[in-house]
């Protein structure tokens, strides 16, 4: 549960590091390092899929010990080209990870992970976890069909006007299959079909993941780069099941047993609800499991902001007695 003690981010840096890393004849991913160059490397895996990440992202992490490694994942960010759905699938996520931890000459990473990144770390470290110091995850979300469905249909339980603005631009009969009428509009090429669908997504998400509403999550989620690397892989995993096998996260998290963890969860998310993270904890309960009473999704809710950064720090002592 949460504590009373309250933990900052740390101090605004910049990278010492930056590169673009070719892993196929399409994508490009952009990367880049901060901190303590000889530091226990950390990898910071952005939401969505398709958010991308932000210099705030680094602020996580002690910058005297932890050698902080930033990416934006295909279709993402600044990597390039953005949105784009070819050769895009997780287990191709999973492949450029390992180029980048080959690339950059680390052997093992402290994996940290929010909201998709949660999903995408647990797929990495299911598929390596010999090469996992621990992991810290936050806003559990395991890519199941009920959840997929949870985030189309159920929100307008408790976020109604933004679900009635998120559908209005789809006829009676598309609101049946709501995903089906995104995935084909923002695939569309031309940007004025693309463009406006990619904001109507992304606005819906942001308008739905603090406990009080936020106006400026909201503008974040509804810059251009944010929208449509957001709507578009969204929409691309979830109409493909995030390639994998239904609850194979689950299935498989057994592979992780013997890795330090931590799961933090706000208890009133309502994009990635709580039943995942219990479930996921059911699964492992060697994981240490922190409920934020007084938090919805955002990684930047107080509680939740605090307690990641408290959590960092403990892996700080556990890695180093390790």
């Amino acid at each position: 549960m949460q504590t009373n003690s309250t933990f900052q981010l740390f101090p605004e840096i910049e990278p010492y590091q930056q590169g673009m890393l070719s892993v196929d004849s399409i994508h490009t991913i952009y990367w880049e390092q901060s901190g303590n160059s000889a530091g226990t490397p950390v990898v910071f895996l952005h939401g969505g899929p398709g958010a991308g990440s932000t210099p705030a992202h680094r602020r996580f992490f002690d910058p005297s010990y932890y050698r902080i490694v930033v990416l934006d994942q295909r279709g993402s960010g600044r990597s390039t080209p953005l949105g784009e759905v070819r050769n895009n699938t997780t287990l191709l996520l999973i492949s450029d990870l390992e180029k980048l931890r080959q690339y950059l000459g680390i052997e093992k990473w402290l994996v940290f992970g929010g909201s998709w990144g949660s999903t995408l770390a647990l797929a990495y470290g299911e598929a390596h976890p010999d090469r996992c110091l621990g992991l810290i995850l936050r806003g559990i979300f395991l890519c199941r069909k009920q959840e997929i469905d949870w985030f189309l249909y159920g929100l307008k339980n408790f976020f109604p006007e933004a679900w009635q603005t998120f559908v209005t631009p789809l006829d009676e009969a598309e609101r049946k299959d709501i995903l089906s009428a995104y995935y084909q509009r923002l695939n569309d090429p031309d940007p004025a079909v693309h463009m406006p669908a990619a904001r109507s997504w992304s606005i819906y998400e942001g308008s739905c993941s603090t406990l009080l509403p936020s106006l400026e999550t909201v503008n974040y989620f509804a810059q251009d780069t944010v929208a449509l690397g957001l709507a578009r892989m969204e929409t691309h995993y979830f109409k493909h099941d995030i390639f994998l096998p239904e609850n194979s996260l689950l299935d498989n998290v057994d592979k992780l047993h013997g890795i330090p963890a931590t799961i933090v969860q706000g208890r009133y998310d309502a994009v990635c609800p709580i039943i995942s993270a219990n479930d996921l904890h059911d699964k492992w309960p060697q994981a240490e499991y922190k409920i934020i009473d007084d938090a919805g999704h955002s990684v930047w809710e107080p509680g939740i902001l605090s307690a990641l950064v408290k959590t960092t720090e403990k892996f700080k002592q556990l890695l180093t007695t390790k």
